[in-house]
Order: structure tokens, then sequence, then C-alpha cells
């Protein structure tokens, strides 16, 4: 575990293990579905937390989980797929609980990432993020990340309500060495 302070807050941060199926289930489920639409898959879903937990364990996605007072309060993912076209790509997957937002959670997580991905050789960074996320967007902005596309229409919620999905990247190859000279990585 990495204990971290912040805002006088502090939080533990750590790999995930498969001990954590429980904590993550609720975790998700207690969030808006606004606050899910951006990931690939629906991690209320039991079925789909066991698969992100075998492919952690198996090093194809690095995740990463932030605890306060032993509740879950906050995962990151960062997702390469060395078999895709894309081998050298990877994306940045964050989700806080809205209780501990603006607090520096999203941002450690997030530099976490960054730092994996660096370590791995990643050449490029994408994140997803719904527009409204005005918060999550500035953060990944402060990181040098920059507006690539908007994807109009591209999720439904539940409801059946669509919503436009923004895409912002950093090229790690130009940027990473700077991010790291600046202590940031």
């Amino acid at each position: 575990m990495n204990a971290v302070t912040t805002n006088d807050q502090g939080f533990e941060l750590r790999p995930m293990t498969a001990q954590d199926a429980p904590a993550i289930l609720a975790f998700a489920a207690a969030l808006p579905i606004a606050d899910l639409l951006f990931l690939q898959r629906d991690i209320r879903v039991e079925k789909v937390v066991a698969a992100w937990i075998r492919q952690t364990e198996s090093g194809l996605i690095r995740s990463h989980l932030a605890f306060a007072n032993g509740e879950l309060i906050g995962c990151a993912a960062l997702v390469r797929d060395a078999l895709s076209w894309s081998p050298h790509v990877a994306e940045i997957r964050i989700v806080v609980s809205r209780d501990h937002r603006r607090i520096g959670v999203g941002r450690q997580l997030a530099e976490q990432a960054f730092a994996l991905a660096l370590a791995d050789g990643t050449e490029k960074l994408v994140v997803s993020i719904l527009p409204e996320q005005r918060g999550a967007i500035a953060l990944f902005e402060e990181m040098g990340f920059r507006a690539e596309a908007m994807l109009r229409d591209h999720v439904r919620d539940a409801d059946g309500v669509k919503h436009d999905l923004a895409i912002l990247s950093i090229d790690l190859l130009r940027q990473g060495a700077q991010h790291v000279a600046y202590g940031r990585g």
C-alpha cells in the first residue's frame, strides 16, 4: 500500500487483487450510471469484474485501487492490447466516488497509470470522458492530454438516453520525458 495525503485527507493506493471483487461491486453499485458510461464494460456486473480481475492478474490490464478507512473510493485501469493494431497505445480508465472528488484521488490514480505507461514503453495514452465531466477533463489537460475527438451519441445509458464521449490523448514520446522532468510522472 502507498499512503497518500492530499488536501489534508489520507487514502491508500495499491494494486487490485482478486479479494477486491466485493469492494469493487459495492463501489460501482453506489455510483450514478453517468459515472460509468465511459467505461467499455459495466463494472456493476459480477462476471465483468471477475474478467477484469483475471486480466489484471495476467498482466493484460494494470489496475490500482484507492481506499480511505477501508472503503474503496476510486479505481484506475491502464488497458493496452499488445495483439491489436495499436499495441503502442494504452487507455486510462478512472472512476472516483462522488464524495471523494476534488481531493486528489483521481490525480493520484492518473499519475500512477501514467507512470506505469511510461515504464511499459507505451507511446500514446488515451482517455474517454463524458463532456460534462469537466473536472476530469481539466485534470487530464493539466497532465498534457489534448482533445482528439468528440463521438456524438456514442454511449447509451440504461434509460436509452444517448451521450457524447470526448477522447483526449497524449503522445508520450513527445511529452512523457517532459512530464517526468517536471516531477509529475
